[in-house]
C-alpha cells in the first residue's frame, strides 16, 4: 500500500521516468472560442507523455521518452525541439506515416480536442525499448497508445515487463471515444488494465467518460475496486482528491491565474513524479504537483519554461 505520509522506495536505476506514447503537434488557437471558429492557430510541441518528459527534465529528474513520429516536417520539428531541450531522442521511432496532430481551441475550462492520428500508434516494442524500461524507476503511459494496435501490444508488453521487474506503473486514463475504432469498447479495455496499474490520475472528466456522472468520492472508489493502488483525482478549481483505499486526503488548488488549461494535468503529473523521485511523501508530492500545475496555467501551451522543483516549492511557500 502507498501510505500518504510516506515516500515511495525505488530501486537504484540510472533513469527516473520513462514516458511512453504520443509525441505530436498541438495546434492551439490564438483566440478563446469554444466552437473552433478561430482563424489563427499556432503549433506547439505536444503529446501528454512527451510533455511530462520535458517537464520532469526541467524540474530536475532524469527522463526518457519512447514514441513514434512521421518522417515529415512536423516530425523533424518535434525531434529538433527534444534535442534543443537536451532530451534523448534515440527512443523516438520514425515512421513512414504522417506525424499525429491535435487541434485545440484555447480555453479556460477543459479544452475539447480534435484528433488527427498517424505515426503515434505505430510504436513498436523493441529490444532497445525494453532495455530503457529496465533501467527506469517509473513507467508512465496514457490512453492514447492503448487505443490502437500495434501500440496497444507494445504497452501490454511494457506493463508485463514492469510488473516482473518492480518498476512503478502509472496510467493517465484520459479516454476519448474518438481515439478508438468504432467496433471496440475502449471503456471496457481501460477498465480491464487498471488492475495492473500502481498509480492512476483521472480528472473529473476522465472519470465521467468511464463511469458516468457521480461524486468524486464514488468515482475514486470505482478505480480502487478495479485494482488501482493509489488514485489521484484532479478536480480543477476544487483541487485534488487522493485515496489508497484506507486513507483519503483533499488538497486545495493553488492556481490564482488561468490563461490556458492545455497541459495542466501533465504539469501535475510532472510535479508529482519529480517530488516522489526526490524523496517527498505522497502527500507532499500531491501539493507540489498542484503547484507545478498552477505555475503552468499562467501560460499558453502544454510545455512552459518551468523552474526547478525547489524553486516551485519556494514560490508557492510549500
Amino acid at each position: 500500500m502507498f501510505r500518504l505520509d510516506e515516500g515511495i522506495k525505488f530501486q537504484m536505476k540510472k533513469n527516473d521516468i520513462l514516458t511512453v506514447g504520443e509525441l505530436l503537434i498541438d495546434m492551439i488557437s490564438e483566440e478563446y472560442d469554444e466552437d473552433i471558429n478561430s482563424n489563427l492557430f499556432h503549433k506547439y510541441f505536444g503529446g501528454s507523455p512527451a510533455n511530462i518528459a520535458m517537464n520532469t527534465k526541467k524540474l530536475g529528474i532524469q527522463s526518457l521518452l519512447a514514441s513514434a513520429v512521421g518522417d515529415d516536417g512536423f516530425g523533424k520539428f518535434l525531434l529538433n525541439h527534444l534535442r534543443k531541450e537536451d532530451i534523448d531522442s534515440s527512443n523516438i521511432q520514425v515512421m513512414d506515416q504522417s506525424t499525429s496532430m491535435v487541434v485545440v481551441t484555447k480555453s479556460k475550462a477543459t479544452p475539447i480536442p480534435i484528433f488527427y492520428r498517424g505515426a503515434d500508434y505505430q510504436l513498436a516494442y523493441t529490444s532497445q525499448l525494453e532495455q530503457v524500461l529496465l533501467h527506469s524507476k517509473i513507467v508512465h503511459f496514457s490512453s492514447w497508445p492503448i487505443s490502437m494496435k500495434p501500440a496497444r501490444n507494445t504497452i501490454e508488453k511494457i506493463i508485463q515487463t514492469a510488473k516482473n521487474n518492480g518498476i512503478l506503473i502509472c496510467f493517465d486514463p484520459n479516454y476519448h471515444s474518438m481515439l478508438w475504432q468504432k467496433d471496440e469498447d475502449g471503456v471496457a479495455y481501460i477498465k480491464s488494465i487498471i488492475r495492473d496499474v500502481d498509480i492512476i490520475k483521472p480528472s473529473e472528466d476522465d472519470a465521467e467518460r468511464l463511469f458516468g456522472k457521480d461524486t468524486p468520492e464514488n468515482q475514486i472508489e470505482k478505480f480502487l475496486k478495479l485494482g488501482a493502488k493509489l488514485v489521484i483525482m484532479t478536480l480543477g478549481k476544487d483541487g485534488v482528491l487522493v485515496s489508497n483505499g484506507k486513507e483519503t486526503m483533499r488538497s486545495q488548488t493553488l492556481a490564482k491565474e488561468v490563461v490556458d488549461t492545455t497541459g495542466a494535468g501533465d504539469a501535475f503529473w510532472s510535479g508529482f513524479y519529480s517530488a516522489v523521485v526526490k524523496g517527498y511523501t505522497i502527500k507532499e508530492a500531491v501539493q507540489l504537483g498542484s503547484a507545478v500545475s498552477a505555475f503552468k496555467l499562467k501560460y499558453t501551451g502544454a510545455v512552459v519554461e518551468l523552474p526547478s522543483l525547489e524553486k516551485i516549492k519556494e514560490l508557492f511557500e510549500l
